[in-house]
Order: C-alpha cells, then structure tokens, then sequence
C-alpha cells in the first residue's frame, strides 16, 4: 500500500493505479479542479502526503501546475506520451501496469524557492533550447531525469523545482550523443 494518496485525472486513471499498485487517489474531474477538490488534496497533503500523477498532454500539465501551486511539497509521477499512448488516446489509463510501478517508484520532490544547480546556458550548451532538434532533445533528458517533457522554459524550473544536480543533468544530456 502505497502511503500518499495519488491525485490522479479522472475514474479510468484510479482504475489503472489500482491495477498497478494498491493506493488511494484523488480525481480532479478534469482540469477544471474546484476549490472542494483543492481542499481534499492539501487535506491529504498534510496528513499522508499528495503524488501528482497526471496525463503527459497539456491538460495534464495544467492541472500539475493547478494542484502544486496550491498545495505546496508534493511529489511527482512522470510517464512519457509513448507509455500513455492506445490508439491515438493519451494518458494515465493507457499505460502498463510496470510503466505505472516505474513511475510511482521514481518520484520527484519539488523544492520551494529553489535555485537551480543548472544554469539557462547548460541547456543551450546540450541543445535542449534555440537548437532544431530541441524538443526531441528534452524530451529523451527529461525521461532519463524523470521530470516529463516540457517547454525550454518550464524544464529550466522544473530542474530548479525538483534540484536536478549537474551531475544527473550532464549523464542524462551525454546519452544524447552517443
């Protein structure tokens, strides 16, 4: 049984977390996420703990943002579009039950008022911004870090947000390469 409780997009998400682990989630009914919904998750937030295992598409990305702003400290489950993806459909209900696993047993952890061990140049420098093959770029890193795929601007913070080190940056940008 997995301790926090996962907030999650709708029915069909509850159901493929349950098939994959045993956890009680919250449904945010879309991205339209009322004030009722926000105080069940901080309520959950303070007594067990919120992971924010939303869809990788936009929607997905919105509520993410909604529901951390907030309710700050939560952790974060990440899968990629191609893990979320049947017939042309993406999201949480689409992936596999390992995918699912993978994803709850490699949280991120956002830190409030962080800075960021990378600097806007590192992402120039491993072409994940003002490059042709940008995106494709930080899509491949952003699954190696765990942090999901986003805009040159939102991966900046999101590397600050959840204190990618140098490190873990320059071994995820070096796969690139190779």
């Amino acid at each position: 049984m997995i301790k926090e409780v996962i907030v999650v997009e709708g029915k069909d998400d509850t159901a493929a977390i349950r098939r994959a682990v045993q956890a009680d989630t919250i449904e945010t009914g879309g991205s339209a996420i009322g004030a009722a919904v926000l105080k069940r998750i901080a309520l959950a937030q303070e007594r067990r703990g919120v992971i924010i295992f939303t869809d990788p598409d936009h929607a997905g990305e919105r509520i993410r943002k909604i529901v951390a702003a907030k309710v700050p400290g939560c952790k974060h489950a990440f899968i990629s579009q191609e893990q979320a993806e049947y017939k042309g459909d993406i999201g949480v209900e689409n992936a596999s039950p390992e995918t699912i696993r993978h994803a709850l047993s490699h949280l991120r952890t956002e830190y409030e008022a962080a800075v960021s061990m990378v600097t806007w140049e590192d992402l120039i420098d491993a072409g994940l911004i003002v490059h042709p093959e940008a995106a494709s770029r930080r899509l491949e890193v952003g699954k190696k870090l765990g942090i999901g795929y986003c805009n040159g601007k939102q991966f900046y913070k999101r590397c600050a947000m959840f204190q990618i080190t140098r490190e873990e940056f320059e071994a995820a940008a070096e796969l690139l390469d190779k």
